[in-house]
């Protein structure tokens, strides 16, 4: 029986974890001639809701862009193609997993950062990759820096 993967999902915040789950992800790109989407999530829930705050909004999401466009450098260089790019605000979780159901089957691989957090850091954080372990209906590949 053989594995492959056509359309690899790779999440990235700027963490060493999901910068080290990003190398995974290229080099499972390039070894399967997969597709690559490179995300990053915006938090809503960490906005605050005064009048400044889209100064704010605008700054995240060009650190954001910048972040992801890093990933699709990476990849092109090491000659993936095609490499999507995906920058949305909401909660990391639920984007992740919508973007995994929303492509129509098409993500058949995430592979994701995680950063290892244990006790009472996961219980206050709350854990964006093990939701996404839990609820997603194609494979994950937890990646830890």
């Amino acid at each position: 029986m053989s594995v492959g993967y056509s359309h690899i999902l790779v999440p990235v915040d700027g963490s060493d974890a999901s910068e080290h789950a990003a190398e995974h992800a290229i080099d499972l790109a390039n070894r399967y001639d997969a597709e690559l989407t490179v995300m990053h999530v915006v938090d809503d829930d960490l906005l605050p809701l005064d009048a400044r705050s889209q100064q704010l909004v605008d700054r995240l999401e060009e650190e954001a862009t910048d972040i992801v466009a890093e990933v699709v450098e990476w990849a092109t260089e090491a000659d993936v193609a095609p490499v999507n790019e995906v920058v949305v605000r909401g909660s990391p979780a639920e984007q992740i997993l919508a973007t995994i159901e929303d492509g129509d089957g098409e993500v058949d691989l995430v592979v994701l950062g995680s950063h290892g957090r244990s006790g009472i850091d996961k219980f206050l954080m709350g854990s964006v990759s093990e939701r996404v372990v839990r609820q997603s209906p194609v494979p994950v590949l937890t990646v830890r820096s």
